[in-house]
């Protein structure tokens, strides 16, 4: 169904089931007002990772009090000190979400915060990492954000079954995110009380195609006229059809008798989250992954830009579950032209943990300098 004209998109988006959060915090998103209006418009959430913060410490003064204290207070470690000026955020905005989770019975207002980079591949030091986060920031309505990795995937067991909040991130496969709500399911079964326990499964969707399209533009290069027209029909097609099917198995296996036992029990569904909604090609539409993509019990995470490009043109109707056989020909015909997509979210994921990191690295390094002005190189850790 199409958007009236006096209806803004965004709710439209939430009369049609799915949330919009924000992919993006700075401090003056939350002292100007802007968040507030942006929550009174119907943004329901915020995701956070080391990549923002870097930008937003770099290119604003907005933690510069904040800095001074702790150049005073002689705190020489950067992870320390990216988290004493990480945490003000994420609470004052979790507190401004507070409503939001409160009216929706936990179901959105969420403000997520990742685990750091270096423990990505440690269950034990993962599962510390978010205790220690839960602790620290101490809101309800915190996510915390932990890696889809084989290391991940118990502690996000783990972490359910103690009633933390876990934005599972990272994900590109269809088969890791089954593996991913079953972990969520187990957690869940643990846990003393299953309710108002939140969680999304973030699947990543515009990557899958930039990985997909470069790979069919070099066999471009040297195919015949015939492979060329199977190798056309599936340029910018991988990565919808992918979160499209995503979402079929979504809802088996939140409708299955296992898990009709835990929603008597007043447990709510680990919704997918699409990130990675913003169109890295400038030959598609610059909202193609938000429109293509919305559908009930879903969440869309957009940068600034997206939302706004949105809120201008977007156009909303039902269409996550739409060509569903359509999206399965697509996922046949990558395969038939060479293309595994095991390969190609595999190669994501270990692509992410990479860039998971260096963004971290950056941002400790940013931190360096503007509590040092850079005299003091290599000083923090």
């Amino acid at each position: 169904m199409l958007a009236t004209h006096t209806e803004s998109p965004l709710a439209e988006l939430q009369r049609l089931g799915q949330s919009i959060w924000l992919d993006y915090i700075r401090r003056d998103l939350i002292t100007t007002g802007k968040l507030a209006e942006l929550i009174q418009e119907g943004v329901a959430g915020l995701t956070s990772n080391p990549a923002i913060f870097e930008k937003a410490i770099a290119e604003s003064h907005e933690y510069d009090d904040v800095l001074e204290k702790l150049r005073g207070q002689k705190i020489f470690k950067a992870a320390d000190v990216y988290e004493t000026l990480a945490m003000r955020d994420i609470q004052d905005a979790a507190d401004l979400l507070r409503p939001v989770y409160d009216r929706t019975g936990a179901r959105d207002g969420y403000v997520s915060l990742e685990v750091s980079p270096t423990v990505a591949n440690d269950t034990t030091a993962t599962i510390a990492e978010a205790r220690r986060l839960w602790s620290a920031v101490n809101r309800p309505n915190l996510m915390v954000k932990v890696p889809a990795t084989a290391a991940g995937i118990p502690a996000i067991e783990e972490l359910t079954s103690e009633g933390i909040n876990v934005n599972v991130t990272l994900l590109f496969s269809q088969d890791v995110y089954e593996q991913v709500a079953a972990a969520f399911i187990r957690g869940l079964e643990r846990a003393a009380n299953p309710t108002r326990i939140g969680s999304v499964a973030s699947f990543f969707v515009s990557r899958v195609d930039t990985m997909v399209d470069k790979i069919i533009e070099e066999k471009l290069k040297t195919a015949e006229i015939s492979e060329r027209l199977r190798l056309e029909s599936v340029l910018g097609r991988a990565a919808i059809a992918n979160a499209r099917l995503a979402y079929q198995r979504y809802r088996r296996i939140f409708s299955s008798p296992r898990w009709q036992a835990l929603a008597a029990r007043g447990a709510q569904t680990q919704r997918l989250l699409w990130a990675s909604t913003s169109t890295k090609n400038p030959r598609y539409r610059d909202v193609m992954y938000v429109e293509e993509l919305i559908g009930p019990d879903t969440v869309n995470t957009v940068p600034p830009a997206t939302l706004e490009a949105f809120r201008r043109h977007g156009r909303v109707r039902s269409s996550l579950e739409e060509n569903i056989e359509e999206a399965q020909v697509v996922m046949a015909k990558v395969d038939a032209v060479g293309i595994s997509m095991r390969e190609v979210t595999d190669q994501l994921t270990r692509d992410a943990i990479r860039l998971f990191a260096e963004p971290y690295q950056e941002l400790l390094l940013t931190i360096e300098k503007k509590l040092y002005k850079a005299d003091v190189p290599g000083r923090l850790q």
